[in-house]
């Protein structure tokens, strides 16, 4: 979506991706938000989308995270547990017993 698309012209966009029968994700960004579908079996046609208010691009995603890709959204994913931080610039290390144990 354009930096100035409004909740209206997101919400309009939404209502047109359920009404072909596929579930909208917006995910708002620093700068901008994107909105990811899924639920499709097969391409989309981008055209359906590309001139409605608040549209800056039409971006096809074949990946099959289509939600977590960075094709949507610049802002890499960080998740915080207590005091870890996990995603973003840091390096995580996870182990589970089964990387540390053995039967002796």
């Amino acid at each position: 979506m354009k930096p100035s698309a409004t909740a209206r012209d997101i919400d309009a966009i939404v209502r047109v991706v359920e009404g072909i029968g596929l579930r909208a994700h917006p995910m708002p960004g620093a700068t901008r938000t994107a909105i990811g579908i899924t639920g499709n079996q097969g391409p989309i046609d981008g055209r359906r989308f590309e001139n409605l208010p608040g549209v800056a691009e039409v971006i096809r995603v074949t990946k099959p995270y289509k939600l977590i890709t960075l094709d949507l959204r610049p802002d890499k994913t960080v998740v915080r547990v207590g005091d870890a931080t996990i995603g973003g610039s840091e390096l995580a290390i996870i182990a589970g017993p089964c990387a540390i144990e053995s039967r002796e």
